[in-house]
C-alpha cells in the first residue's frame, strides 16, 4: 500500500489549474472543469496527480512494463454506485476537503477519507453514530475530535466496500474484523485522515 497526503492548499490558484489541467487524461479535464468554483476543480486535478505518482511508484516497486491502462494518464471506469476503478490496475481512493487530499492505492480493495476537525452538533452526532459511538464520543476528552475520527473511518470503510452510504450509517463499523486501519491526525493542519484496507490473510 502507497498513500500520499496534500496539507498546502494555499497552492490553490488559477495558475496551478492552468499547470494541471495540460497533465491528466480528457477525462479528468472534464470532471475538473464541471466544477464552478476554483477549490473543486484544483482538488480534482491535484489528486489525479498525485494518484499518477502513486501508480508510477506501484509500477516500479512491482516491476511493470507499461504504464496503468497503457497510458500514463490512466482512464476511470465506475461501478453501479459510481465508485471509480482502474480496469488492469491496482485499488485505490481519493479524498479531499479544505484541509487536505489523501490518496492512497493498493493490491487489495482500499478507502480513504481526510475530513477537516470542526465543532458538530448533537443531531449530526445522533443521525450518524449508534448508541455505542455515542458514548465513546461524549467520554472522550476531545469528543469533535473523537466524532471525526469515527466519521472518516466510515467513509472509509463503505469506499473499501466500493458502494458508499447505501445503508444505515449507524451499523456501519459493527462487522470490520477483516479490515486493517490507518489514521493520520495532523491537529496542527486541522485534519484526520483514515485509510481502511481489506484484511486478505483473515
Amino acid at each position: 500500500m502507497l498513500y500520499k497526503i496534500f496539507s498546502d492548499m494555499t497552492e490553490c490558484s488559477e495558475q496551478e489549474v492552468a499547470r494541471l489541467l495540460p497533465l491528466v487524461s480528457e477525462q479528468r479535464r472534464e470532471q475538473a472543469l464541471s466544477y464552478k468554483h476554483l477549490f473543486g476543480q484544483y482538488c480534482c486535478l491535484k489528486s489525479y496527480e498525485m494518484l499518477q505518482q502513486l501508480l508510477t511508484c506501484s509500477a516500479a516497486s512491482c516491476r511493470r512494463s507499461r504504464p496503468i491502462n497503457g497510458h500514463p494518464t490512466p482512464i476511470f471506469l465506475y461501478n453501479e454506485h459510481g465508485a471509480p476503478f482502474l480496469a488492469d490496475g491496482p485499488y485505490f481512493s481519493i479524498s479531499h476537503c479544505k484541509q487536505g487530499i489523501a490518496v492512497v492505492v493498493s493490491d487489495s480493495p482500499v478507502g480513504i477519507d481526510i475530513e477537516g476537525i470542526r465543532q458538530v452538533d448533537e443531531g449530526l452526532v445522533r443521525k450518524t453514530m449508534n448508541i455505542e459511538e455515542q458514548a465513546q464520543i461524549q467520554a472522550s476528552a476531545a469528543p469533535d475530535r473523537e466524532f471525526i475520527r469515527l466519521w472518516t473511518r466510515k467513509e472509509a470503510y463503505v469506499k473499501l466496500q466500493g458502494t458508499g452510504i447505501i445503508s444505515d450509517m449507524h451499523a456501519i463499523l459493527v462487522n470490520t474484523e477483516r479490515v486493517e486501519w490507518q489514521e493520520h491526525c495532523n491537529i496542527e493542519k486541522g485534519y484526520i485522515c483514515t485509510i481502511a484496507i481489506k484484511n486478505e490473510r483473515n
